[in-house]
């Protein structure tokens, strides 16, 4: 049986789906009817899986309800698939030619439907990310703020400020909430307390945007958050490996975090003193602490679950 893809292109306002590479396209709009229509549409041509790229969130939608109607949707990263259309040659670009690409990367690379998160993480993630928001907002108004002396200008920054805060400690009880009401996260918070220096945020974010902890092999995490070196060798010449791509937020935090441990873990610590004394770089060793602590995070949700089972 061919296995049918619908490319679709989504903007704030419009989807454009196109069949396979080069095959029949419609414009719909970017709501609840036009999603049901596009479902229609995906039925219509037997279409196995939808697959769009990540937009911002515009796509998240249509991802949600496709599925809802009995079409398997997948996201895609969308450097990719322009990477992919420049490689074949394609430098136009169009919404009818974007949608059609988008079909051609998915057959090549033989995507996969991506089941949509359950209600309950979809939630905890929306708000792991409105902390992160108001606390990137909450340090921006306070470096602008030691620049003002005008009381009138001060008093403006201190009610915003003081606002702030408040939906700040209503998120972190939020999400704190969450996490008590669920028997998984609960046991992977208690899992993740464990090591020290790991605190409410970190748990939160890992919950939020690595649920798949503990799930898959360390090889498997640490290329989803970035954390594995990439090889760049040819012939007998051996390329130095860095570290790009994957969950940046993820692995931002486990820079953060992973100091923090170390001034508290004796293992870590002294982990970090002998890649410091066999002379590697700063950046080697935060990558490599980083990744240590991963592989840790990792054992513990694998332990965590497995006792859930038992």
């Amino acid at each position: 049986m061919t296995h049918v893809v619908c490319g679709v292109d989504v903007s704030s306002t419009g989807l454009d789906a196109r069949i396979g590479r080069s095959g029949a396209f419609a414009h719909f709009a970017n709501s609840p009817e036009g999603i049901e229509a596009l479902a229609a549409f995906c039925r219509k041509h037997e279409v196995a899986l939808a697959v769009m790229e990540a937009t911002g969130g515009y796509e998240r939608q249509p991802f949600a309800l496709l599925w809802s109607h009995g079409v398997p949707a997948a996201i895609v990263n969308p450097r990719a698939v322009r990477n992919f259309a420049q490689a074949m040659g394609w430098l136009e670009k169009t919404d009818r030619i974007d949608a059609g690409v988008i079909a051609w990367f998915a057959e090549a690379k033989g995507v996969e439907p991506m089941a949509p998160a359950r209600d309950l993480q979809a939630r905890l993630a929306a708000l792991v990310t409105r902390l992160r928001q108001l606390t990137d907002l909450r340090t921006a108004q306070s470096n602008q703020r030691r620049l003002v002396s005008e009381p009138i200008a001060l008093a403006s920054f201190d009610e915003l400020l003081a606002l702030i805060a408040r939906q700040i400690r209503a998120l972190e009880k939020q999400i704190a909430e969450l996490i008590e009401a669920d028997p998984l996260w609960q046991a992977l918070d208690k899992a993740f307390r464990s090591i020290k220096g790991v605190a409410d945020r970190t748990v939160a974010r890992l919950m939020a945007e690595l649920p798949e902890i503990g799930l898959i092999p360390n090889k498997a995490a640490s290329k989803l958050t970035g954390l594995a070196p990439l090889a760049r060798d040819s012939g007998k010449a051996e390329g130095r490996r860095s570290v790009r791509g994957g969950r940046a937020g993820v692995r931002a935090t486990l820079f953060v975090v992973a100091e923090i441990v170390r001034r508290y873990d004796p293992d870590f610590a002294d982990f970090h003193r002998r890649l410091k004394l066999a002379g590697k770089p700063k950046k080697v060793i935060r990558v490599a602490l980083a990744h240590k602590l991963l592989v840790r995070l990792n054992a513990k949700a694998r332990d965590a679950r497995a006792s859930l089972l038992a």
